[in-house]
C-alpha cells in the first residue's frame, strides 16, 4: 500500500514538473524579438497586420486585441491608399509574437520599406494586399 501511494506522489510531481516545464518553454518562445518584414496592412482604423512569407500576423484589431508598441512608418510614397488614408505597405517590425495564435504580442521597434522590396521578395509577390 506505501508502495502504491509512493507512486502516486512521484507521478504527481512529475506531472507537475512536465506542465510547469511547458509553461516556461511557452513564455520563453513568446519573450524572444524576431525580425519580421512583410505586408503591413492597416485597411480601416485600428485593423492592423503584418502578411509575412511564415503568415499573416494580427497586430490589432478594431475593438479588440491591440499588440503594444508603435507601427511602422511609411513614407506616403511608398504607401497604397485603399480607403481614404487606410491602406499598406511594405515594412519590417521587430517583435514578440505568439506563433501558435499568429499574433504581435509587443512591437519593439519598426520601420518602413520600400514597396519594391516587399514585391521582389518572391515569398511575398502574390501576398500583397489589394
Amino acid at each position: 500500500m506505501r508502495v502504491i501511494a509512493f507512486m502516486v506522489v512521484v507521478m504527481a510531481a512529475l506531472i507537475m514538473l512536465v506542465a510547469s516545464h511547458e509553461k516556461s518553454m511557452i513564455v520563453d518562445a513568446q519573450s524572444r524579438v524576431e525580425l519580421r518584414c512583410g505586408w503591413f496592412s492597416n485597411p480601416t482604423p485600428a485593423n492592423a497586420w503584418l502578411i509575412d512569407r511564415n503568415g499573416e500576423w494580427t497586430i490589432g484589431i478594431q475593438g479588440g486585441y491591440q499588440a503594444e508598441g508603435d507601427w511602422p512608418e511609411i513614407e506616403d510614397s511608398q504607401w497604397v491608399k485603399t480607403n481614404v488614408h487606410y491602406g499598406y505597405g511594405c515594412a519590417c517590425i521587430k517583435a514578440t509574437v505568439d506563433r501558435k495564435q499568429e499574433r504581435v504580442i509587443k512591437i519593439v521597434s519598426s520601420y518602413g520599406k520600400t514597396l519594391a522590396a516587399c514585391r521582389k521578395d518572391a515569398a511575398l509577390k502574390k501576398k500583397e494586399p489589394r
